[in-house]
């Protein structure tokens, strides 16, 4: 099936068969799969004009929601850090969707910006995983978060019979960066902010994932208008999405996300980590050696 609209050529089951895998996994850390699409459809089906962050930001739009709903049904869905989120990353992804279209369109700088980006991720994720902790929550079946709250100082709330707190400047700041690059990356962010989470604040990735989903469901939807708005401002660049092709990686994760986050609390967080690490890590040795080899 031909896809006027980004020249990508394709099976039509291929995008949300490979949605699917991807999503599955990477929901149960509060990652949509987003960021893994990306080099897919660059490399893979060889989507390389600036709209491909856009498709990307698409995906997130049509995917992510199931995530939102298990999450928050199940009582894992910590609203206040979700709210620090949107705040921080929001303003981010206009100004990073602007600089990918002006400074970055050359998809060979492209993927060296985002190796660079990508290998800085799993070297954090690989040290978590490989760091000995103690008191570890193993498993989040039959645990909710409770008696959450937040101050302009900090995010407190309670979990498996123990009291977390997250220091709400510093997060906010932080998200704000990962805005920027989420924006140009075209993946909302959260690939970036639930590891951050997880190995520096040392909150558990079952009460992170609702809300890391969350935050890049708004960010998406802003990005995406967003690019369909600059794609009037630049009608010699493919800016807007294609939204045949974002749709259909969308129904994929749609039903991934679902499953993941549903099964998410069985699974160990060792686990998800190092899924996501490993994942992480290929991606961007790949994205590094195809620029010094180019």
């Amino acid at each position: 099936m031909y896809f006027p609209a980004s020249g990508v050529d394709v099976n039509p089951m291929v995008p949300p068969l490979v949605a699917f895998a991807i999503s599955f996994f990477t929901s149960m850390g509060g990652v949509s799969g987003a960021f893994l699409l990306l080099p897919f459809q660059m490399s893979v089906l060889g989507f390389t004009t600036p709209s491909v962050s856009a498709t990307n930001q698409l995906f997130n739009v049509v995917a992510i929601p199931p995530g939102v709903y298990r999450y928050s049904r199940e009582g894992r869905m910590l609203w206040p850090l979700a709210g620090v989120i949107v705040a921080g990353t929001l303003p981010g992804v206009f100004l990073g969707a602007w600089l990918r279209i002006e400074y970055l369109p050359d998809p060979t700088h492209f993927k060296f910006f985002a190796g660079w980006i990508l290998l800085l991720l799993g070297l954090r994720l690989a040290q978590d995983v490989l760091r000995r902790s103690t008191g570890t929550i193993s498993s989040a079946k039959g645990q909710q978060i409770s008696r959450s709250s937040f101050t302009l100082r900090r995010i407190s709330f309670h979990f498996a019979e123990q009291e977390y707190k997250v220091s709400s400047l510093p997060l906010f700041l932080f998200c704000s960066l990962i805005g920027v690059v989420g924006g140009i990356y075209g993946i909302g962010g959260g690939v970036f902010i639930a590891p951050f989470l997880v190995a520096v604040f040392r909150i558990p990735v079952y009460t992170v994932a609702g809300a890391s989903l969350l935050g890049t469901l708004v960010t998406s939807v802003a990005g995406v208008c967003f690019y369909q708005v600059l794609a009037t401002s630049y009608p010699e660049s493919s800016v807007a999405p294609d939204w045949y092709l974002g749709l259909l990686f969308g129904v994929g994760g749609f039903a991934g996300i679902y499953v993941g986050s549903r099964l998410q609390k069985f699974v160990p967080a060792r686990i998800i980590k190092a899924i996501l690490c490993l994942t992480v890590l290929i991606v961007a040795t790949r994205y590094l050696v195809q620029f010094f080899h180019s």
